[in-house]
């Protein structure tokens, strides 16, 4: 497997039949317009390839909170289903564990969906822990990905 650091729209632009297991009906103006608002605040994706086949692909960048101080962001985590339980999301958060401690951040951070009881399990099995709830208040349905 190799693995490989994504940084420019286009780059991340081909990566759209990946992201699709995650949000299906993503199309792909949105999804360029979301990537060019994210890519000026450090956003990027790390792809692992099998050759030429995408087995997952990840995003993340750094940012600063009060409560944290600089922090780094794991965000639109998937492994392609011919790869699960192949070690490739292990691969993936190990490197963004190297990542970030080149950063120097405090910590990592991450969502998962409150039913998404696997990502749970996978979570906790690679040292992560919940601190609390994350709370939304859904203002544009027409907006939100999933």
């Amino acid at each position: 497997m190799q693995l490989k650091e994504l940084s420019t729209l286009e780059e991340m632009l081909a990566q759209l039949e990946i992201i699709h297991y995650l949000y299906p009906n993503m199309s792909a103006a949105t999804y360029s317009n979301y990537l060019e608002q994210m890519i000026p605040h450090n956003y990027k994706q790390l792809l692992v390839l099998d050759g030429e086949k995408v087995a997952g692909i990840t995003g993340f960048w750094k940012g600063v909170k009060l409560w944290s101080g600089p922090y780094m962001e794991i965000d639109n985590f998937v492994v392609t289903p011919e790869y699960r339980k192949q070690g490739i999301g292990k691969l993936m958060t190990d490197y963004i564990d190297a990542k970030a401690r080149e950063y120097n951040v405090s910590m990592i951070v991450l969502d998962a969906y409150v039913e998404n009881f696997t990502a749970h399990k996978f979570y906790y099995n690679q040292g992560y822990v919940p601190r609390g709830y994350h709370f939304l208040k859904i203002l544009n349905k027409e907006l939100v990905s999933s």
